[in-house]
C-alpha cells in the first residue's frame, strides 16, 4: 500500500477521501495553473512556485472533504495564502536571506587531508554521544536551538517551560558536549 508522509507520521492513501480526489482531480489543472500565478506574482524565487502549489493540495487533501466545499477555488487560495505565511515564517527562523548559494571557485577550500578527515569524524561522532547521554528534554531543547534554528522563546512555548529553562537547559548541553569533546582529543 503506497503511504502518503505527513510531517513525521505517515498515512495510508487509502484513508483518503474519494470524494475529495474526484473534486480535485476535476478541477486540478485549471486550479494549478491559478496558483502557479498566484505564487509568481508573489515570490522572487520561482523556482519555488512547484513546491508550494504542491503544498496547497496536500494541505486540501489532508483536510479530506473538500467535495463539501461550496466555493473551493476560495478555500484553494485561502490555503495558498496559509502556505505562503509559513513559508516566510520558517525563512524567517532559518534566516534564509543570509544564505549565500554555494559556488565552488569561490567557496571550495583546501580539500582535508586523511588525517583531518578523521579528527571531524571522530569529533562528530564523540558529539553525538554526548547529545545522547543527555537527559530527553535537555537534548530536545539543544536540536531545536542549534539544529532547528529556533529562538528561545519559541523553544519555551513549544516545550512548556520559560524561557530561563531554555537557556539553562542550552548552558548544560553545551558545557557537556564541549567535556565530552574535549576528552576525546
Amino acid at each position: 500500500m503506497r503511504r502518503l508522509k505527513r510531517d513525521r507520521e505517515t498515512l495510508p492513501i487509502s484513508l483518503l477521501d474519494p470524494e475529495t480526489d474526484q473534486v480535485l482531480a476535476g478541477q486540478a489543472v485549471s486550479l494549478r495553473n491559478a496558483l502557479a500565478r498566484y505564487f509568481q506574482r508573489r515570490l522572487r524565487d520561482a523556482s519555488e512556485v512547484d513546491d508550494l502549489v504542491q503544498e496547497v493540495f496536500l494541505r486540501i487533501v489532508r483536510r479530506g472533504d473538500a467535495g463539501e466545499l461550496e466555493k473551493l477555488e476560495g478555500y484553494v487560495f485561502k490555503t495558498a495564502a496559509s502556505v505562503l505565511m509559513d513559508r516566510a515564517r520558517r525563512r524567517k527562523v532559518r534566516q534564509a536571506d543570509r544564505h549565500v548559494p554555494f559556488e565552488p571557485d569561490i567557496h571550495a577550500g583546501e580539500t582535508p587531508g586523511p588525517e583531518r578527515t578523521l579528527i571531524g569524524l571522530e569529533t562528530l561522532e564523540a558529539v553525538g554521544v554526548a547529545l545522547l547521554e543527555l537527559p530527553e528534554r535537555t537534548r530536545r531543547v539543544f536540536v531545536l536551538r542549534r539544529v532547528e534554528g529556533l529562538s528561545a522563546p519559541e523553544i519555551a512555548r513549544r516545550l512548556g517551560v520559560s524561557p530561563g529553562a531554555v537557556d539553562k537547559h542550552m548552558l548544560k548541553a553545551v558545557r557537556h558536549i564541549l567535556a565530552r569533546t574535549r576528552d576525546e582529543r
